[in-house]
């Protein structure tokens, strides 16, 4: 059986059932980690596999494509997180016009039921489902009385006296607060990617970049950084980045720029992951490039000195 699924056509996929957790799982934070692990165990119990389902575009981006909500995480690193985490299977299903017509109902019949053959179906506070939002826990437990599984919400995950959720990370990250936002993923920050090439102009400059294009995403946060580059060498590497359009040379789609320091190589078509330390400023237009070079040493000298701290660790 493939780990991975974008849609429910053709038979079951779990004929001896399984134990299902829904969500956006943007981040994969304290809270969406609670709901996985809780739904991880309970399949372990019933020995049935364990299943996470998601969307891909999230609603939000759907409904609003032109002015997409900032995204935590991409589609490949939502999945690989939510495996590492014990899932089974994943199920990013394509939101489209047809799905998002889906009544709650039918959403439950069509997926939970007659794809994942549920036994159980696990969500997180507030969760809301089906076409309109009409769906949403008191639902699932009617529908799972008529079809035979039983529905439960995980108690919130609270820290510092507040529900951890994705917003709240979000706004951790645009006040550059990354410390605040570690704690309510249970890591640093990081945007992983494969590195493209770009114009060439840092390398003209005296700063070479990898530089990770969003696919369309909207990331949560702009300016120049302290960064850490995993994925190189056998630890992280100390860096400087960039990450939005690049006024002073026309930009105009969003591109994360890592320039690390004492490295020479050819990083082209790997996968590397920037974690983000401390925020240096916000993004400007220069005049020239001789300005822009000159805020460049000053940056790539404040990230270095901000490096010398020990980095953060992942909470398990």
């Amino acid at each position: 059986m493939s780990r991975l699924f974008r849609d429910v056509d053709g038979g079951p996929r779990c004929p001896h059932g399984s134990v299902v957790c829904i969500g956006a799982f943007d981040g994969l934070h304290l809270g969406h980690r609670a709901l996985v692990r809780h739904a991880v165990a309970r399949a372990h119990a019933l020995s049935v596999p364990s299943v996470a389902v998601s969307f891909e575009p999230l609603p939000r981006e759907f409904f609003a494509p032109a002015s997409p909500p900032p995204r935590l995480l991409s589609a490949r690193a939502k999945a690989e997180g939510l495996l590492a985490l014990g899932i089974d299977s994943v199920g990013l299903l394509r939101f489209d016009a047809r799905l998002s017509r889906l009544s709650a109902e039918a959403f439950v019949e069509r997926v939970l039921v007659g794809h994942l053959g549920a036994r159980e179906v696990w969500v997180g506070p507030g969760f809301r489902f089906g076409q309109a939002r009409s769906g949403d826990i008191d639902t699932l437990h009617r529908l799972g009385r008529a079809h035979g599984f039983v529905a439960g919400e995980i108690e919130p995950v609270m820290l510092d006296g507040e529900r951890v959720s994705a917003t709240r990370i979000r706004a951790a990250l645009v006040a550059g607060d990354f410390e605040a936002a570690a704690r309510l993923l249970g890591r640093p920050y990081a945007i992983g990617g494969r590195v493209v090439r770009g114009q060439q102009l840092g390398r003209t400059l005296g700063y070479p970049t990898a530089n990770i294009r969003f696919g369309g995403r909207t990331p949560p946060l702009s300016g120049i950084y302290a960064t850490r580059v995993h994925g190189v060498g056998e630890g992280p590497m100390a860096s400087v980045s960039s990450l939005g359009t690049r006024p002073t040379v026309d930009g105009v789609e969003p591109l994360l720029e890592a320039h690390l320091f004492d490295f020479d190589g050819d990083l082209y078509g790997r996968r590397i992951e920037v974690e983000f330390v401390a925020k240096l400023r916000d993004e400007e237009k220069f005049d020239d490039l001789p300005a822009l070079v000159a805020q460049m040493h000053r940056d790539a000298d404040q990230a270095r000195a901000l490096l010398t701290k020990p980095p953060l660790r992942a909470q398990a």
